[in-house]
C-alpha cells in the first residue's frame, strides 16, 4: 500500500493523451470520466495516508480499481460521479497529469438523496486552489445540469482544509450528523436566485 511519495522518487502521473472528452473545463483544470488506465495515477491520491486521513479507509490497488469501476457505474446510473481532475499547463494546454478527483455524487443523508460536491487532491498539489476551482465548477454544473435546489459537501469535522474549500465554494455549515458511523459536517449552498 502506497503511504506517500518520497521527495526523490520519479513518478509519471500522466495518463493517456487519448483521454475521453472533458465534461468541465476551468482555467487550470479539465474534468473527465475516469478510465481503467487512470489507476496508477489515482493511487497516488487514494493510497496516500495523509491525503486520505479523514476518509474511513486507505485504498490498496484493488480498492483504487474498484473506485474507478464504481464511478463509471455512477456515470451510467446517474449521469455523473467523481471525475478525473486533469491539470493544464500555464499556457492552458492539457498536461495529461491526473491530480485528483472532483465531481457530483448522489448521497443519502438523513433519508434524503442529496447531490454532493466531493473532491480529493494529490498532496503535492495542495494549497494552490485546485480543489476550490474544481468544486466551484461542479457546483455550477449541478445547478445547471441537474436543476438542483441546493448541493452539499460532507466533511469530517477536523478536516479544516476541506471545510475551507467548501466555504470558498460559497457553502455554509447546515448541520452536523452521524453519517456512515462517523461524525460529519454537512455544508450546503442553495441555488442562486435568478438575476432580474
Amino acid at each position: 500500500m502506497r503511504r506517500g511519495r518520497l521527495a526523490h522518487e520519479k513518478v509519471d502521473y500522466a495518463t493517456s493523451m487519448s483521454d475521453p472528452p472533458f465534461i468541465l473545463e476551468t482555467a487550470r483544470l479539465g474534468l473527465r470520466e475516469f478510465v481503467p488506465e487512470d489507476a496508477d495515477a489515482l493511487a497516488w491520491v487514494l493510497s496516500d495516508a495523509e491525503t486520505m486521513r479523514y476518509y474511513p479507509v486507505l485504498f490498496d490497488r484493488a480498492g483504487v480499481e474498484e473506485w474507478i469501476v464504481r464511478n463509471r457505474r455512477r456515470y451510467t446510473d446517474n449521469g455523473h460521479g467523481l471525475w478525473a481532475m486533469i491539470l493544464k499547463s500555464s499556457g492552458g494546454e492539457y498536461t495529461g497529469e491526473l491530480i485528483g478527483d472532483c465531481g457530483v455524487t448522489v448521497q443519502r443523508v438523513d433519508g434524503v438523496e442529496e447531490l454532493e460536491v466531493g473532491y480529493h487532491l494529490r498532496r503535492d498539489c495542495w494549497r494552490r486552489g485546485y480543489a476550490t476551482e474544481g468544486a466551484q465548477a461542479c457546483r455550477d454544473w449541478a445547478f445547471k445540469n441537474r436543476n438542483a435546489e441546493h448541493v452539499i459537501s460532507l466533511i469530517r469535522p477536523r478536516n479544516e482544509p476541506s471545510r475551507r474549500v467548501a466555504e470558498r465554494n460559497g457553502m455554509t455549515l447546515w448541520k452536523e450528523i452521524d453519517w456512515r458511523g462517523l461524525p460529519h459536517c454537512v455544508y450546503r449552498i442553495n441555488r442562486p436566485e435568478p438575476v432580474a
